[in-house]
């Protein structure tokens, strides 16, 4: 008997609307549905006339039991839709164990694309996304924090994290005095959804708002790339010079690739300027 297809489903962040069409064929199809929160996924599953035979749960703190009998379902040759709360399972969510273990017994896993709150925060961001750092929720004390924060500090790209509304304003204040006060970064609240909001601000301006104006729902922070070196830094010259040099012959223009020494490399703006002039 050929195994199940696990199905991989990014589901809609608030807005029903944006479940593909693709997903909405698929979750009417499959036998069982492995899903974060059962409640909300039941609730998605309602609005699209989906009733699989089997609604299970599988999140974070499920143990190894749940795991193994999703594999003996695959095993027996029924389909399987992962799905988590919201967004794409396994970033940031429930699944890599799973679609790990189904790899490794040979099951066919199927991705099936959909919203992601770093993609739809960083496209409305304004900040640059073709290189970004994503770090998921940080670590909230000691070390790990601290560690996490220094890794921001030392990003060149453009970074981004997920927290929850009541922390927001401490990560903001711990940010400015990693990075400085008046560092850039956008705040991406209730993507989607009815209430969303999104403000970009320098760290301090924007710690000050959500002090007087608590936060809710649910938060995606976009935090600029550092444009200048820290510390300590030393700027390979024949790395820039390469680097320029396969942008020029990408096409893209001399000024673009100033802005793009200046931001990549952390090369004062001046420098970066005669730099590429200069080259041949």
């Amino acid at each position: 008997m050929a195994s199940g297809t696990l199905y991989v489903i990014g589901t809609p962040l608030g807005n029903l609307g944006d479940l593909s069409d693709r997903a909405r064929a698929i979750l009417r199809e499959v036998a069982v549905v492995a899903a974060e929160d059962t409640r909300r996924t039941r609730h998605l599953l309602t609005s699209i006339e989906a009733h699989p035979a089997q609604l299970l749960s599988y999140h974070a703190h499920s143990d190894a039991g749940r795991e193994t009998g999703l594999l003996r379902l695959l095993a027996e040759g029924r389909d399987v839709a992962m799905v988590s709360d919201a967004g794409t399972p396994g970033v940031s969510d429930p699944g890599a164990g799973l679609v790990a273990a189904a790899r490794e017994a040979g099951v066919v896993v199927v991705p099936i694309p959909g919203p992601s709150a770093v993609a739809t925060a960083l496209s409305a961001s304004g900040l640059p996304a073709d290189r970004y750092l994503f770090l998921g929720f940080l670590p909230r004390k000691g070390k790990e924090r601290r560690e996490s924060l220094a890794e921001i500090q030392a990003s060149r790209h453009t970074v981004v994290v997920f927290e929850a509304a009541n922390r927001l304003v401490r990560l903001l204040e711990d940010l400015a005095a990693a990075l400085g006060s008046d560092h850039r970064a956008v705040v991406a609240r209730e993507l989607t959804k009815l209430h969303e909001e999104l403000r970009g601000g320098t760290l301090a301006t924007l710690a000050e708002h959500y002090t007087t104006t608590a936060p809710r729902g649910e938060v995606t922070l976009v935090i600029a790339g550092r444009t200048a070196p820290l510390e300590g830094d030393v700027i390979d010259i024949d790395e820039v010079v390469r680097s320029v040099r396969t942008w020029l012959a990408a096409g893209e223009s001399r000024r673009a690739a100033v802005r793009r020494v200046s931001s990549e490399f952390g090369l004062p703006r001046n420098d970066a300027y005669r730099l590429v002039m200069d080259l041949e």
